[in-house]
């Protein structure tokens, strides 16, 4: 039961997500629009490969999931990237994370 609880796993990865992220498109780099959308294919896919890896060996339950979403969230934040930003990629990764 305790187990449920126990999300290291998941904010350890939210973390991991969210820094391939910065690392792919740093938020202070002024990229036009184009080369902003072919780097977050490559981001997003990247990414992508990194959640059904992780899901194939963890468990993630509702608790897991929102921990791993916020920690992702605020993990962007702290790096200075737009809400409204931060909102979409958060979503996604809700979505692809069930």
């Amino acid at each position: 039961m305790l187990s449920w609880f126990d999300a290291k796993a998941a904010k350890d990865f939210g973390i991991l997500i969210a820094s391939i992220y910065i690392d792919c498109i740093p938020p202070s780099e002024k990229l036009s629009e184009k080369k902003l959308v072919a780097l977050s294919r490559q981001a997003l896919s990247k990414m992508g490969r990194e959640v059904i890896s992780f899901k194939q060996t963890n468990q993630l339950n509702t608790y897991k999931t929102a921990q791993m979403g916020n920690t992702f969230k605020w993990k962007l934040k702290d790096a200075g990237y737009d809400d409204n930003q931060i909102d979409k990629l958060t979503e996604w990764l809700m979505a692809i994370a069930r």
